[in-house]
């Protein structure tokens, strides 16, 4: 079997940590995707090159954008917007920065939506 690409790694390692930041097992999200549990775990591991339906699927069930995922599939370059983020962009933009930690991420969006809820 050849070595998966970098970014097909890449967007495993992201995938898997949107999910255990939505605190789901591969079987719930087998099931929220109706994507097999043996294929999630191996997309997880950069051994598939998924297809943007499977990616569009997955984005909604960890509740990230589809571009979020596109872009770390590399199939999308990130373009910065100067339109003001709504809360599924702010939330899916902590969620894939990479120079924070799993436990730093859940910190800073459970006080996000903290602040969020406070104003509404």
């Amino acid at each position: 079997m050849p070595r998966p690409q970098p970014w097909q790694e890449a967007l495993g390692s992201f995938i898997r940590s949107q999910r255990k930041l939505a605190n789901l097992s591969l079987r719930d999200l087998a099931e929220r995707t109706n994507v097999s549990n043996p294929y999630l775990s191996q997309l997880e591991r950069g051994l598939h090159e998924p297809s943007v339906r499977v990616l569009k699927s997955i984005a909604q069930a960890l509740n990230v954008s589809a571009e979020t995922l596109l872009a770390q599939a590399g199939v999308l370059e990130e373009v910065a917007g100067v339109e003001t983020p709504d809360r599924t962009d702010t939330e899916s933009a902590i969620k894939a920065d990479k120079r924070l930690t799993d436990p730093q991420k859940q910190a800073l969006l459970s006080v996000y939506r903290s602040y969020v809820a406070e104003n509404k």
